[in-house]
């Protein structure tokens, strides 16, 4: 029983790692990058994100998927609007 739990935080580490630059495509984080000359607190960054997608990544990938289909749309709306 266990290994399905490991199998599922690990993935959830993997993916919170592998999306942290793209946290506004999952309705988190800041659509811009902040001044690097301000300091970061430790749970406000990566280490934060990692930590919630290792717990909630199904939910994580649902609203991801959420954002895809919604900007497809916009991208086909102005794919049409450009072509008449």
């Amino acid at each position: 029983m266990t290994l399905p739990i490991a199998l599922f935080l690990a993935f959830g580490f993997c993916f919170g790692l592998a999306t942290y630059s793209n946290r506004h495509l999952f309705s988190e984080g800041p659509t811009q990058r902040r001044d690097k000359s301000e300091p970061t607190p430790l749970l406000d960054g990566r280490v934060m994100w990692t930590l919630t997608c290792t717990l909630l990544w199904p939910l994580m990938v649902l609203t991801g998927l959420n954002t895809w289909w919604i900007l497809s749309r916009r991208r086909a709306v102005a794919a049409r609007r450009l072509k008449d």
